[in-house]
């Protein structure tokens, strides 16, 4: 009985450091805006006030400083998460970009193993699909790092403030090809549609199959 009670002693006092743990890392997050979402380090991109608040927004200059090499100390350590569809892509896409509109992708991010220190987020205006994935991405990894609050795979992530319109507009010599393609441009109706359908489609049978208990490893 002795040892049992001195068990539960312990898991008491293990709980309530922990909680004091998290607590602090709370506190710290919300007094100190400049830590990453880990609170491990100051963000490494100078910020900009974006539509999005609970978002880290950056604008096209940096972004463009930072393909010129003007961050070395981050050297490639980053991906740029091209949000729109594949069509709008296609057409023209800051340089290295990935193509990323579904949470499918987002999902397979989380799992890499060699991951980016920086992710940077935008669609054709930052406005919808972009925030929408990079909320969901970081709602995933705190899920996967419950146990361990706050760290995360990917605690610097940022938003593009403007989009690749606003980039384009700025610096057309790092787009490739060298060309903007809107999402309602009227020559790409019927890819828009297939693409909206393929996206709903992939968001229905991705929440069916988180109804389902399944074991995540890595």
């Amino acid at each position: 009985m002795v040892q049992v009670r001195n068990e539960e002693i312990k898991e008491e006092i293990n709980e309530r450091q922990e909680d004091e743990r998290i607590k602090s890392a709370v506190e710290r997050l919300s007094d100190d805006v400049e830590l990453i979402a880990d609170c491990s380090r100051p963000y490494s991109l100078p910020t900009v006030c974006g539509k999005h608040k609970d978002l880290k927004s950056i604008s096209p200059q940096t972004v463009e400083d930072l393909l010129n090499g003007k961050y070395p100390t981050i050297d490639n350590n980053y991906m740029i998460l091209d949000c729109r569809y594949q069509y709008e892509y296609d057409g023209g896409h800051i340089q290295g970009a990935i193509n990323t509109y579904i949470k499918d992708s987002i999902d397979n991010l989380l799992q890499l193993q060699d991951k980016p220190k920086i992710l940077i987020f935008h669609c054709e205006f930052s406005s919808q699909r972009a925030p929408t994935l990079l909320r969901y991405l970081r709602s995933q990894d705190r899920l996967l790092n419950s146990d361990n609050y706050p760290s995360l795979y990917y605690p610097e992530v940022y938003i593009l403030d403007g989009g690749y319109k606003a980039f384009y507009e700025q610096t057309q010599n790092l787009c490739e090809p060298c060309d903007y393609i809107q999402m309602l441009d009227p020559k790409f109706s019927e890819e828009l549609s297939i693409f909206q359908s393929k996206k709903s489609r992939g968001n229905r049978s991705r929440e069916e199959k988180m109804r389902k208990p399944r074991v995540i490893r890595f």
